[in-house]
């Protein structure tokens, strides 16, 4: 059965996958804008959309993955009972 923490670990991979997709994609444009024909053109005009697209996703993915991260600190500090930022920083440390 897939716990919490298994399934962190798929969506950091998956957005690690993601990023490298873009970055392989962002590259693969760069290496072909001297392709003038036609046919070119519409494979990367269509690879531009689903770039963008991915990009935006990405994005989101992260915003999530933040805020997943700060509701998880929160929560430790409050079950923690932390009062300041020393002792959050403090109880990092025992």
């Amino acid at each position: 059965m897939d716990g919490p923490e298994h399934k962190l670990q798929t969506q950091e991979r998956l957005i690690g996958d993601l990023r490298q997709v873009i970055e392989n994609a962002e590259e693969l444009l760069k290496n072909t804008d001297q392709h003038t024909s036609a046919l070119y053109q519409n494979a990367r005009a269509k690879l531009t959309q689903a770039l963008q697209a991915a990009t935006e996703e990405l994005a989101r993915f992260e915003d999530a993955q933040l805020a997943r991260m700060i509701a998880a600190t929160h929560a430790a500090s409050l079950q923690h009972r932390d009062s300041s930022g020393e002792a959050k920083l403090m109880r990092a440390f025992r």
